[in-house]
């Protein structure tokens, strides 16, 4: 099991988006940027779906998904790894209902998608980009 740092929960926390990649079951890559998010957990992070459509139907036939999150001052950058469930009950919803109304009350979150990491990699610039680190 990979375990999210204290270092790498502070850059997810400052960071000013999460990018979600998703692939279908073909193998169709995907990506999207996702404006609400953070850890919950030494090896769980939570993304809001505010406005996602074809991430959910990857994730529902293909639930295999990279979050990345970055930290553009201090260079440095993780990539997770893991397999995503959809939410749309429970704590995990409600506090992303939370996130979404505190900053944008027109909006609803209609799941919450919640990763549960096996491998965390560096993407800061440098020799150790890539590199396996949980």
């Amino acid at each position: 099991m990979a375990k999210i740092t204290d270092a790498m929960k502070g850059i997810a926390a400052k960071t000013k988006g999460f990018s979600l990649a998703t692939a279908t079951k073909d193998g169709e890559p995907h990506v999207i940027p996702v404006g609400f998010g953070k850890v919950l957990s030494d090896d769980e992070i939570l993304l809001v779906d505010v406005f996602m459509k074809k991430a959910l139907e990857n994730i529902k036939a293909n639930p295999k998904v990279a979050v990345s999150v970055w930290d553009y001052e201090g260079l440095k950058g993780y990539e997770f790894k893991g397999i995503a469930r959809i939410e749309t009950s429970g704590n995990a919803f409600e506090d992303s209902v939370k996130m979404v109304k505190s900053v944008f009350p027109q909006f609803d979150a209609k799941a919450a998608v919640v990763v549960k990491v096996d491998s965390i990699y560096d993407v800061a610039p440098g020799p150790e980009a890539g590199k396996l680190v949980g």
